[in-house]
């Protein structure tokens, strides 16, 4: 009888669970994204299709189907699953799942998957337990973080497990999911009789932000906040799906035109030295979704391009802030894109190292077929040396200030010159330098 009871409660949970969590893919087919990842060929595709799962550490953002992909596994493969949340199990959970795996192995010939969510929160002790473990395959692990396994998980255990990138789900994927919560009978919403716009649904995937949780949790709220019309109908808006994820609609399509407008207003904000230009902008970027990666480069771009040798340490600084989105993520990587920003449109600008590497490649291009002229050419054997390779090279730490005339471009362009340093910020130090040496009065 308690197991009656005990299934139909389960019965009673499954329906009463959020959208999200009755929507959950139940195999592989209905898995959407991650394709380098699970796409047919891929090493985990294949490692299901036979049967013998190894020990990994999904790494992506919320929202991306980690657990679900641990459960299809498990699922699939045949193998027992023990889902453990690093937020509140401990070492004494790690050793219960271990002694239970070692007796179904015995008894029943299972194996056991372990599955740590949130495995980033395990400290080294944690980590420790659960390695010899791993590590003599009595526990296959799948651990799910949205933290860099690098600095999160030990080195040890990080060596035995394979690290597997999962990506934000793009809009298409995001719009499918929300498509079949909509008609899916059985764990969607299709008996509430909805009627969604298309505007309100690519609206929808666009603001949930790669994240398919975020996309279900909205559209369920917005259905359970919208009253039905006289037609007995709910018709979900745009305004609608605003509300429910109380987020303003972006100004542009982050994969169209406003957004390369948007990066080209802040790229040209930082050159004419406007630090509110730019910070407005990288704040229009990232409120309407943009890949914070991708401002993190097109930044490092305009360190190089715009500010050069004026400002050395541009270019450090904005590698730094690029690091620091990839390892803390938003909303606190986002600072420090601000932070990069700012000190970009106020460090003093030059582009003179961008020109002159535009000039030297094109020469280099026109005249890749000359000689490297003989005096530079190394010369590691006795036969090239007999040939004259290195022959009349000054090694210039045997001269005052470590400067030489000699030449070191080929015959037909010697005389060019690509680098002319402006009078702005360090560059102008280097300027004179420079004129002393190509002078020969250092």
């Amino acid at each position: 009888m308690s197991d009656l009871f005990d299934q139909q409660a389960h019965q009673q949970l499954q329906r009463e669970a959020p959208l999200a969590a009755r929507m959950r893919p139940r195999t592989l087919e209905e898995f959407l994204g991650q394709q380098d990842v699970v796409g047919q060929g891929r090493l985990l595709f294949n490692a299901i299709e036979q049967d013998t799962p190894f020990s990994m550490i999904l790494w992506g953002p919320p929202g991306t189907g980690k657990t679900t992909l641990a459960t299809i596994i498990a699922q699939t493969t045949r193998s027992h699953y023990i889902p453990l949340s690093a937020v509140n199990a401990g070492v004494k959970d790690l050793h219960k799942a271990a002694a239970d795996a070692r007796d179904r192995l015995g008894m029943q010939r299972q194996r056991t998957i372990l599955f740590i969510d949130e495995i980033h929160r395990f400290n080294k002790s944690q980590q420790d337990a659960v390695l010899p473990h791993v590590e003599d395959g009595m526990l296959t692990l799948i651990g799910a973080t949205t933290e860099n396994p690098s600095f999160e998980v030990n080195a040890a255990l990080l060596s035995r497990c394979r690290v597997l990138r999962l990506k934000a789900l793009d809009d298409d994927d995001l719009q499918t999911i929300i498509h079949r919560a909509l008609v899916d009978e059985e764990r969607g919403l299709a008996d509430r009789k909805i009627e969604m716009a298309d505007e309100a649904i690519k609206y929808l995937a666009l603001v949930a932000g790669g994240d398919g949780r975020v996309a279900l949790n909205a559209l369920e709220v917005a259905a359970m906040t919208t009253q039905r019309g006289d037609d007995g109908i709910i018709k979900l808006t745009m305004e609608a799906v605003e509300t429910a994820i109380q987020h303003k609609t972006p100004q542009y399509d982050k994969s169209g035109d406003g957004h390369y407008d948007a990066i080209s207003a802040l790229h040209k904000s930082v050159r004419d030295s406007d630090p509110d230009g730019a910070l407005y902008w990288l704040a229009r970027m990232i409120i309407a979704g943009d890949d914070p990666m991708y401002i993190a480069r097109r930044v490092i771009r305009m360190a190089v391009e715009d500010i050069g040798m004026a400002d050395p340490y541009a270019l450090t600084l904005t590698t730094s802030a690029q690091q620091a989105v990839h390892f803390v993520g938003q909303p606190e990587g986002d600072l420090a894109l601000a932070h990069a920003v700012v000190y970009l449109a106020t460090a003093p600008k030059s582009n003179a190292v961008y020109t002159a590497f535009a000039k030297a490649r094109q020469d280099a291009e026109q005249t890749s077929h000359e000689p490297v002229p003989i005096h530079l050419r190394n010369a590691p054997t006795k036969l090239m040396k007999k040939m004259g390779h290195g022959k009349d090279y000054k090694y210039a730490h045997d001269y005052d200030d470590a400067v030489v005339d000699q030449t070191h471009l080929p015959e037909s362009i010697r005389a060019h010159r690509y680098y002319e340093p402006t009078n702005r910020g360090r560059e102008e130090k280097i300027r004179v330098w420079l004129e002393k040496i190509r002078s020969g009065k250092p």
